[in-house]
């Protein structure tokens, strides 16, 4: 696996499923033109831009264009970098036929397609990575900070989810992935005590 500096936008769930095969890295989903009326997503991902920058890979439809130039509008172009996958025709496994336009997406080229579009992506590429970073935010820290598995854990998401200006929708799981693109540990940790949530250390 590789370690990338930028977070990694794609259009949907099997587009993450099947990258996140090959990066350790935070991978954010569009759920494709809903992106268009989530004002919410957007203004995550301007975040996310802001601090880490991020990485476009969308499909080479009509579609995934579509998707990439409304992001390029909505995101300071210096904080942007693009990873581009070539037209090949085919299906994906999933799929009963092929899309309208009868070309793979991000879920069904191959793996050695999608590190050559990273590659030349011009992203940050911190090398290969089996372990996950030290400092991140793990499932485990969310349960014992109360934000999981306890009474009022989702009353105290929800309101976490407010203070931070994220997406009040997200799951557990996307909420993870949008604090470990933005906050520490401890950054976190400081946030959820200044709201009573945990102990003042």
């Amino acid at each position: 696996m590789i370690t990338l500096k930028e977070a990694v936008i794609v259009e949907g769930r099997y587009d993450k499923i099947k990258l996140s095969e090959l990066i350790d890295s935070p991978i954010i989903e569009t759920n494709g033109f809903r992106i268009f009326n989530d004002r919410e997503k957007i203004n995550l991902i301007r975040n996310i831009a802001k601090t880490r920058g991020i990485l476009i890979l969308t499909d080479s439809d009509s579609a995934g264009l579509v998707i990439r130039n409304f992001l390029k509008g909505a995101v300071n172009s210096t904080q942007i970098k693009h990873g581009y996958i070539p037209e090949i025709l085919g299906k994906e496994k999933r799929k009963d036929v092929p899309s309208k336009e009868g070309l793979l997406g991000v879920e069904g080229v191959s793996r050695e397609i999608l590190l050559k579009a990273i590659q030349n992506s011009g992203a940050t590429i911190f090398g290969e990575s089996s372990e996950k970073h030290i400092n991140e935010i793990s499932k485990a820290d969310l349960f014992s900070l109360g934000l999981t598995g306890c009474d009022g854990s989702l009353k105290r998401r929800e309101t976490l989810l407010k203070k931070l200006n994220f997406p009040t929708y997200l799951s557990t799981n996307a909420m993870l992935t949008a604090l470990n693109c933005l906050l520490t540990l401890n950054e976190l940790k400081n946030i959820l005590s200044a709201m009573d949530f945990v102990d003042k250390q």
